[in-house]
């Protein structure tokens, strides 16, 4: 028989990477387009980080989901990947517990950090070591907990391998990523607005624990998949950096439909695939001549969580000024171009946003003070206008 050769990958730019991003994230979506009985923004299969003042609900509000009291009871937090706070439909929770578990022992061990050397040390497994956590959490919050009292009680129940030394307090405590960990395990969840945080039990939700890994994923909230759903085209490197998982585990569970791409203008890509049913979508991206939608992203908004920062904003300089060691900025985007930062500045209840311009915003500065008075409504304020980031 003669030898087929594999067809050659589909090209593409980063402009229709960005272009296939900010559609693929809603955020080309007017506001309160989406509709809340059915909570249907695309996202929240993978979860939407729930991190800054504004957090998960602005970041919401920017793909068409206004907050209402009618959305905010189908909405629940969960702290998941990363061991960071997400929004999700609450109707999935039983599904994203199972699909943010570990895959296995060195999967936990990474997702937990110096946490697991003393486990390991004295012979616990961390996925036991979870299942324990979970269980003792799911006893102590029968009814709602403050955070800082359940990780109290569990100083006091535990074994020495779960705690560590806490210098600022003089005291032991158990370490904080296995506790987040657990807590979605013990069918808890994070009351929305509370700090400190109140955790409380899920209505009706029966606990995994751990019962169910992540290999048993529902394939819609599976967060391989997810992860190239929404920051395609990716690599298993990046793929991994974005989970905050072992690459070997990511590369040993990708997609048999995943499709690998070229890159036109990015180095050192290979690798990098969409997921078949989204490589039309990709290709095509970009064709038309965009509408011109400005959004103030935040700081943790999920557009700019992918790890292939280098296509999202090209230079250096710029990325270390998006995303600093400490004190991240906003993002200005147009058609999922980041064109420029800004940060807030609030003084009795009129916001003021600081802008850092990259690119000549044009006849897109009605729309930036438009996205201005909605955040600053948002933020149950009125808006002061913008300045420049220097100013004083």
């Amino acid at each position: 028989m003669p030898r087929t050769t594999p067809s050659p990958a589909a090209a593409v730019d980063r402009a229709r990477i960005l272009a296939f991003r900010w559609a693929r994230h809603q955020l080309d979506r007017s506001p309160g387009s989406a509709d809340a009985s059915t909570l249907d923004v695309d996202l929240l299969d993978a979860g939407v980080q729930d991190t800054g003042p504004d957090g998960s609900a602005w970041a919401l509000a920017l793909r068409g989901l206004d907050p209402t009291p009618e959305t905010s009871e189908r909405l629940a937090l969960a702290w998941t990947l990363r061991g960071a706070p997400h929004a999700y439909r609450r109707a999935d929770l039983g599904a994203i517990a199972v699909a943010t578990a570990p895959w296995g022992e060195a999967d936990a061990a990474k997702r937990i950090f110096d946490a697991s050397k003393p486990l390991r040390a004295a012979d616990i497994d961390v996925l036991d070591a979870l299942r324990t956590l979970a269980d003792l959490l799911r006893d102590l919050a029968a009814r709602p907990i403050v955070k800082g009292d359940a990780s109290g009680r569990l100083n006091a129940l535990l074994p020495d391998p779960f705690l560590r030394d806490c210098r600022p307090c003089k005291a032991r405590h158990i370490y904080e990523l296995p506790f987040r960990l657990a807590t979605l395990q013990a069918g808890l969840e994070l009351r929305a607005g509370t700090s400190p945080p109140v955790l409380e039990r899920v209505p009706g939700l029966v606990p995994n624990r751990l019962t169910h890994l992540a290999d048993d994923a529902d394939p819609r909230v599976d967060v391989i998949r997810c992860a190239l759903r929404f920051w395609g085209p990716a690599t298993p490197k990046e793929v991994a950096a974005l989970l905050d998982v072992p690459a070997k585990d990511v590369r040993a569970r990708w997609p048999e439909d995943a499709v690998e791409v070229a890159i036109e203008d990015a180095e050192g890509r290979a690798g990098a695939s969409v997921l078949a049913e989204d490589l039309e979508a990709l290709v095509e991206a970009g064709g038309a001549p965009a509408p011109g939608e400005l959004r103030l992203l935040g700081p943790y908004d999920p557009y700019l969580q992918g790890r292939d920062r280098d296509v999202l904003v090209a230079d250096p300089d710029r990325r270390r000024a998006l995303w600093p060691v400490l004190g991240r900025p906003g993002a200005i985007a147009v058609d999922g171009r980041v064109v420029g930062l800004w940060r807030p500045r609030t003084a009795k209840g009129a916001l003021t946003l600081r802008v850092e311009e990259w690119d000549d915003l044009g006849g897109h500065r009605e729309a930036l003070d438009e996205q201005g008075e909605r955040l600053a409504r948002h933020r149950d304020g009125t808006y002061a206008g913008c300045v420049p980031m220097d100013a004083t």
